[in-house]
């Protein structure tokens, strides 16, 4: 069942399961992202620790409220942390959540058990790379939407649908046209919040220079053929992660927490139960 909290001024809607180390899941996509997918994926985890998945301002069923700045995003997810009582916690942030998931960690080391990264970037310097994989996919591409989608000059939420239903094929090795219709149609989509998003959060953001900073266990992972965030990304991280085990899913393009959904419980089951307290039974 769902609930709400509000921090800093917005009501977030979240959900809530299991007992034990508080997992918090950072869901990516910016305008268009829920808990749902995370809640999910990760659910089975509850019979071992706490799971919290939420909405993030300006997101699926939460409040809007500018600003949709990095800082906001991590102030939200702190004050979060403390209203529910969940002390140390553990992140896991996919996709922009990731990007999120690190600059909690650079900003709150003290509150974290360890950070799990899902197909994620320490800076922007990709993205081209994801634009050149897009319009040699052999999918139909319209070059100048998805610049506009890239450069968060998305106009409408009807664009915004529409310029994602363009892409997303690219995001799963196997398709299943039904199922991403499906998906689509449900799709909250929130176009202010992906341009803050892109055109004002993307061109700066660059972490790689403090990445030696986070001190606490991460674990990074990735799909082997993700386009949007690809290997390249997770290499970059690996690299500059003092205390991090990288896995690479070699079946899966951006979503491996979906696509090889029991080997993805498998690794996070490991780390978590050699980097965090052990777990209590609900």
């Amino acid at each position: 069942m769902s609930r709400t909290v509000t921090v800093n001024g917005v009501n977030l809607v979240y959900e809530d399961g299991g007992h034990g180390t508080a997992i918090v899941t950072l869901h990516g996509g910016p305008g268009m992202g829920s808990r749902a997918g995370d809640w999910a994926a990760f659910q089975p985890l509850t019979d071992a620790y706490r799971l919290i998945s939420y909405d993030q301002r300006g997101n699926g069923d939460s409040d809007a409220g500018e600003p949709y700045s990095h800082a906001q995003f991590v102030a939200d997810l702190e004050a979060l942390r403390r209203e529910l009582g969940l002390g140390k916690i553990v992140v896991l942030g996919g996709s922009y959540g990731g990007f999120l998931a690190l600059e909690y960690a650079l900003a709150h080391p003290d509150a974290l058990h360890a950070v799990i990264l899902r197909d994620t970037a320490a800076s922007n310097r990709f993205q081209g790379t994801s634009m050149e994989r897009a319009m040699s996919s052999g999918f139909p591409m319209d070059q100048a939407r998805l610049e506009r989608l890239f450069g968060g000059q998305v106009a409408s939420n009807d664009e915004f649908r529409e310029s994602f239903g363009m892409i997303q094929p690219l995001y799963t090795v196997e398709r299943d046209p039904a199922a991403e219709a499906e998906r689509l149609a449900r799709i909250p989509f929130r176009y202010e919040t992906h341009n803050w998003a892109f055109s004002r959060n993307q061109p700066d953001y660059d972490l790689t220079g403090r990445l030696n900073e986070i001190q606490v266990p991460v674990l990074v992972t990735v799909g082997r053929e993700d386009w949007i965030t690809p290997l390249e990304a997770s290499e970059e991280l690996a690299a500059g992660l003092p205390n991090n085990e990288f896995v690479i899913f070699e079946h899966s393009g951006h979503s491996p927490h979906m696509e090889e959904q029991e080997r993805y419980l498998s690794v996070v089951r490991d780390f978590l139960a050699r980097h965090v307290p052990a777990p209590t039974s609900a």
